[in-house]
């Protein structure tokens, strides 16, 4: 095919829908954004999605990551000084961080059948983060906070249709730090932390792609 043969789009056709994060977090210091295709189509998806705990999510590396973020304070029982093991809920699920019903996460809105958008405000780049109180604020406080010496956390699932039965969904999180030294300490933490961020984050959407192709396969075996 040559160039020639190309289709070209024409100039008048929308580039895209601004989404949920653009409105709420548009600048940022980082983001990492993982895709993955599914063999279902969106409403099957996104009814999925609402109900995805993302505390069963688990894969060698993810479950390994857990212990070693229970080390400090296993060492610091065995060395005789009592500190408590940072508590890890039994459930996280999508919907639930969308509505607000998780301690410490804000929900940013949600366009029904494409995105859920969720954010919270910590110390995230300590080796125990430290959560802000986010009680009581709005989309609107969390896009206009900038407090010296906490950060940003904004991301979202998103899905869109890909062909006619098939469904791309999209994992996105941001960050922004609002102070020269807030920012030095995140951008060293996050050249460590990153891929691991990454494995989560696919782990996360191939959850998701397995129990939506097992329910939507059900749901044409029925029809």
């Amino acid at each position: 095919m040559s160039d020639a043969d190309v289709p070209v789009m024409p100039a008048d056709v929308p580039v895209g829908e601004q989404l949920l994060l653009d409105r709420w977090l548009p600048a940022f210091d980082t983001t990492i954004v993982e895709h993955v295709v599914i063999d279902a189509d969106v409403p099957t998806t996104w009814r999925v999605l609402g109900g995805l705990d993302l505390m069963q999510v688990h894969t060698p590396l993810l479950d390994a990551a857990f212990r070693v973020r229970e080390l400090p304070a296993r060492l610091s029982t065995a060395f005789g000084r009592d500190r408590p093991l940072p508590p890890t809920p039994p459930t996280m699920k999508v919907r639930g961080a969308a509505v607000g019903v998780l301690d410490g996460w804000l929900p940013l809105g949600e366009v029904v059948g494409q995105e859920v958008a969720f954010g919270a405000v910590g110390r995230f780049w300590q080796p125990e983060i430290e959560w802000y109180d986010v009680t009581g604020m709005d989309p609107a406080q969390f896009a206009a906070f900038r407090t010296a010496g906490w950060g940003r956390i904004a991301a979202s699932f998103s899905l869109r249709p890909y062909g006619t039965s098939r469904t791309l969904a999209s994992y996105e999180a941001r960050t922004a730090t609002p102070d020269r030294d807030s920012h030095r300490r995140f951008r060293r933490y996050w050249r460590v932390v990153k891929p691991f961020v990454g494995h989560v984050m696919r782990a996360t959407l191939q959850e998701l792609r397995e129990q939506a192709q097992q329910e939507y396969a059900a749901l044409r075996r029925t029809a």
